[in-house]
């Protein structure tokens, strides 16, 4: 989980900086892909084993 938040953590201030520094727009975008890199792997990690059993 800490994980987790550390690389959103990390992918916001990626984006703050690549958005406020006039030619470093391409940390916006190394931002915005740790994001949804981080999205996808807490939808695999936190919800994906979840299924139900038919109880016997």
């Amino acid at each position: 989980m800490s994980l987790f938040l550390f690389l959103i953590l990390v992918a916001v201030i990626l984006g703050i900086i690549g958005f406020a520094v006039h030619g470093l727009f391409y940390l916006l975008v190394i931002g915005a892909i740790v994001l949804v890199a981080d999205l996808v792997f807490g939808v695999v990690r936190f919800g994906g084993g979840r299924r139900k059993r038919i109880g016997r």
